[in-house]
């Protein structure tokens, strides 16, 4: 009997210290499944996932479809930031404090990180409430600051004085209510920094803001590491504080700014995986160029067992041919002579095709090519053929005598065409006589005028 009633307790222990967290999109939308992630780093860590349920609830009045979905986390489970993820691509996530409590929210999922809102949850509840609260005061605060640039006068000087108290005191007053709780890393690292002194103009304004912006973050601070918070911050330093339009300048404020965040960066894993966040998004962005620098200046300078060779593999693959890169060779013969794309010296700009005689779209493209390039005077075409045998090609190559007709075999799996990654035909590049891609145009039309400029 003894033992009947101890199995009974320990279930029932079992099953009272799982935490619960509930969620509920609104508007349903036409998400399915849900992933449950942990932060760590830089990285998402997966946890659990599962479908979204459809149901329908009467809010204010009105029936909506909602889609809802709960996890299950174990006593165990590790204290931190989890982010909830419904989309593949975008801004499909939600992102919550966990620290052993169960954990109920709401949000829309096409804005989920304005709307989300918190049923239960100490911890996220009194996070919500210390960002609404001081950036009401905040933004006080810029208004004032703005107003002074635009028209100084005393008035709004001590104005300012005045709001500095009451943000100061706010702070001061959550720091207390946040006591002993995770919470609390998160309100000492989101205060911004104000100068004490009101700024003249606008350049002093933002060089305060731009110099002490990492002033109450701490980059090793576990809570912080372990969330998206220093990423956020990152992101917003290095590509929205350090911004101008002119491109010289533009390439000194990122040096400095990711010379800035590294140097903060003193977890050697943490520099590791930011330095990799910021290689990606200067890829996304197109500026290869400066992904290189990055990868050159601080990645391969990093200890040999931190680097991670399959990140290093997957950057080289993805850039071997982005704009501002040298085209990978391609060598062929015709005629009874060997070429070599990058000994040709025929031309000072080179339009590469990549094309199919089992294309319909190129059956209809290649001869519309042909015709405004045949008599061009500076560019030349490169037309690379991917078939399974010859028969077709050598018949539509005698119609395009001008130009450079190549060959490639095992069609798909032809080398040239995995290294040039070409998943789709017609795909057009555009080269400068060093062969350096200047251009990939999407459509022919984006290639003629591309094209007609360049032969003025």
């Amino acid at each position: 009997m003894k033992k009947l009633l101890l199995f009974f307790f320990l279930a029932s222990f079992s099953i009272q210290a799982q935490y619960k967290i509930k969620g509920e999109l609104n508007p349903s939308k036409n998400y399915n499944w849900i992933i449950l992630y942990k932060i760590e780093g830089a990285r998402q860590v997966f946890i659990k996932s599962g479908n979204l349920k459809k149901t329908s609830k009467v809010i204010n009045g009105k029936k909506t479809e909602v889609s809802q979905f709960e996890f299950d986390l174990p006593a165990n489970a590790k204290v931190g930031t989890y982010r909830v993820s419904y989309k593949t691509e975008g801004n499909g996530f939600a992102d919550f404090l966990f620290n052993k409590e169960n954990i109920d929210f709401t949000f829309h999922p096409e804005k989920a990180e304005e709307t989300i809102r918190f049923k239960k949850s100490k911890e996220n509840q009194l996070y919500q409430e210390y960002i609404n609260t001081v950036s009401k005061q905040q933004y006080k605060t810029d208004s004032l600051q703005i107003a002074y640039i635009k028209k100084p006068d005393v008035k709004t000087a001590n104005l300012y004085k005045t709001q500095l108290t009451k943000i100061a005191g706010l702070q001061k007053k959550y720091l207390a209510k946040s006591k002993g709780l995770m919470v609390q890393n998160f309100i000492k690292a989101t205060n911004r920094y104000n100068s004490p002194v009101i700024a003249k103009n606008g350049q002093e304004y933002l060089k305060s803001i731009n110099d002490h912006f990492f002033d109450t973050i701490d980059f090793n601070n576990t809570a912080l590491y372990n969330s998206a918070f220093l990423v956020d911050r990152i992101t917003d330093y290095v590509f929205y504080m350090n911004y101008s339009n002119d491109a010289k300048q533009q390439t000194a404020l990122y040096k400095k700014a990711v010379k800035t965040v590294l140097s903060k960066a003193t977890n050697q894993t943490f520099k590791r995986d930011i330095t990799e966040f910021l290689i990606t998004q200067f890829v996304n962005s197109r500026n290869i160029d400066f992904a290189d620098y990055i990868m050159k200046t601080y990645y391969i300078t990093l200890p040999a067992n931190l680097q991670n060779k399959e990140f290093v593999s997957s950057f080289n693959e993805k850039t071997v041919v982005s704009v501002g890169r040298t085209a990978p060779e391609i060598t062929w013969s015709a005629n009874g002579k060997n070429y070599q794309l990058s000994t040709l010296n025929d031309a000072q700009n080179y339009v590469l095709v990549f094309w199919s005689t089992g294309c319909s779209h190129c059956l209809r493209e290649i001869p519309v090519l042909y015709s405004y390039t045949q008599n061009a005077k500076k560019t030349k075409v490169i037309a690379f053929s991917l078939e399974n045998n010859d028969k077709q090609w050598k018949k539509h190559i005698q119609k395009y005598p001008k130009w450079h007709n190549v060959i490639g075999l095992k069609k798909w799996e032809n080398p040239i065409a995995r290294t040039y990654q070409i998943f789709s035909t017609p795909t057009y590049m555009i080269l400068d006589k060093d062969k350096k891609i200047i251009a990939k145009p999407n459509t022919l039309d984006e290639v003629r005028k591309i094209v007609e400029y360049l032969e003025k």
